[in-house]
């Protein structure tokens, strides 16, 4: 007589609970999308976490930590610092005394401002749903809150111990609540984050590094037809800047360069005296950004040499690259087995996207950071969300997460240097 698996057991009730939370996860999903939370909309953002504050003490009998985080700065035209206020971060703690410790993190905000004209979900077939954050990342949210629940209600969940953060400015790197990630990272031994998976349903691998930057070049005004040759064109000289900027290209495996933006002058018979720019980088190694800001530094010395030009920087990389470890490797093999078991088959694959999993990484913890919905268009009015994706995404965690309760914890314990 074969003997009965109580481990099974326990997975097959989790799954079995899952198959019923379709409704309310599409539900939650629907009213956290038509939720305006573009980063800069503190108001917004911070109507999502006291709904997901809510849902935390109604669901899991948790009350949630509210946390300010630092203002988002940029730099003008003239060279002058604006700051933004912006939503507050939401953090909760389960079991902190538990042998396992699992981070989750999730962001409140999109990419889409409070005067976008996208701000309703629209169903485009049964299985479709358009909305603004439904995949990135609101459907997420829905998938993490449900999988976690089926962990709850297991008699596995005393083994482990989790932290779940929403943060509030992913969608603008992550610069204020990224000491929130650092601040995690001395607790926690695995991560798990829910961007949103490829549209064919495969998760991440490596990612590239990334920074965001500024110039600001001061040149010296003068009248265009009378005397132009006492001006400084500000415009010429960070054209040129860039030029050269974005002739780096090409020159280094991995790395990209985007100037995004450019700003300056004004009436067409005055030599405009100062220019902005802004471009992002990619980088696929570590050693990479070193050798940028030396190229970096020298070309804003040469341009600087010239005559009445003065050239400022401001900003830096936001990310490092994230590499995948042996322990991510094991976690990453892990989730595999686990879609197996629900009927999906997955791999991962290295990719030039940022988010919160390289914050993770860069702080010592392996990751899996797309374990998110299945959809695709993200940052554009056509985002789009497979619905009949949000059981089985959830499955998926749930089934990582019991096995990792399962498991011996010393297979996945980090050292902890506090």
């Amino acid at each position: 007589m074969e003997r009965p698996n109580p481990l099974s057991d326990q997975f097959n009730a989790a799954l079995g609970w899952l198959d019923t939370r379709h409704q309310p996860m599409l539900d939650l999903t629907i009213e956290l999308a038509e939720i305006n939370s573009g980063s800069f909309n503190a108001a917004g953002v911070n109507r999502v976490g006291a709904r997901l504050a809510e849902y935390a003490r109604e669901h899991f009998g948790l009350s949630a930590e509210v946390l300010p985080v630092t203002p988002y700065q940029q730099v003008n035209p003239d060279g002058s610092i604006s700051q933004f206020e912006l939503g507050n971060a939401i953090r909760l703690r389960q079991r902190p005394e538990a042998p396992l410790q699992l981070f989750f993190c999730a962001h409140l905000d999109t990419v889409f401002a409070i005067d976008s004209p996208f701000q309703q979900v629209l169903w485009l077939d049964d299985d479709t749903l358009n909305g603004p954050g439904v995949t990135d990342l609101k459907g997420g949210i829905a998938v993490l809150l449900n999988a976690l629940e089926a962990l709850e209600r297991s008699p596995l969940a005393e083994r482990v111990g989790w932290e779940l953060l929403f943060n509030p400015d992913e969608e603008i790197g992550s610069i204020g609540s990224a000491p929130l990630i650092s601040d995690a990272a001395t607790r926690c031994d695995l991560g798990m984050i829910y961007e949103p998976c490829f549209p064919d349903g495969n998760l991440a691998g490596e990612r590239k590094g990334s920074g965001n930057f500024s110039i600001v070049v001061e040149g010296r005004s003068a009248h265009a037809g009378r005397e132009h040759h006492l001006g400084r064109n500000a415009i010429r000289a960070l054209c040129d800047m860039i030029s050269a900027i974005d002739d780096l290209n090409g020159q280094r495996d991995g790395v990209t360069i985007n100037p995004g933006f450019i700003e300056g002058g004004g009436a067409l018979n005055v030599v405009p005296d100062r220019a902005l720019g802004r471009f992002n980088i990619r980088i696929a190694h570590p050693d990479d950004e070193a050798w940028f800001l030396a190229e970096l530094e020298a070309i804003r010395a040469r341009i600087s040499d010239r005559d009445g030009i003065a050239v400022k920087l401001h900003g830096g990389f936001g990310r490092k690259p994230k590499l995948l470890n042996a322990t991510n490797l094991r976690l990453l093999e892990l989730a595999r087995h686990c879609g197996a078991e629900i009927g999906l088959q997955l791999d991962w694959l290295p990719t030039g996207g940022c988010c919160d999993g390289n914050n993770l990484a860069a702080a010592g913890i392996p990751n899996i950071d797309t374990l998110g919905v299945q959809g695709g268009a993200i940052h554009s009015t056509d985002e789009y969300l497979k619905v009949n994706s949000l059981v089985p995404r959830a499955k998926l965690s749930a089934l990582i997460l019991l096995h990792l309760a399962a498991s011996d914890p010393t297979l996945w314990k980090k050292e902890h240097s506090c």
